[in-house]
């Protein structure tokens, strides 16, 4: 099952800002994507992932949460959390 990726963030978050970049990286280095979502835009998606705060990083295998970040994730953490659960593990 493939693995999906999401951030949630909003305007004006200082958390969500810091966040970016590093999303950014994990992006170049695992050579996925990670959606990112305005979650006072789209608030269908706080009901649905239960969301308290942004930014909120979640991993998903179909539509189950396999992994839950609340606030700012650092890189290193990021990774092991998506490299837990892709099929074809990455080289480090």
């Amino acid at each position: 099952m493939a693995v999906k990726v999401i951030s949630f963030y909003q305007e004006g978050c200082m958390g969500c800002e810091e966040q970016t970049p590093i999303l950014r990286q994990v992006e170049k280095d695992l050579g996925i994507v990670i959606e990112e979502i305005d979650a006072v835009k789209n608030p269908q998606h706080i009901k649905t992932y239960n969301l308290r705060v942004t930014p909120t990083t979640l991993v998903l295998e179909g539509d189950e949460v396999r992994e839950r970040m609340e606030g700012l994730v650092h890189r290193e953490d990021l990774e092991a959390a998506i490299r837990r659960h892709l099929s074809q593990p990455l080289p480090r």
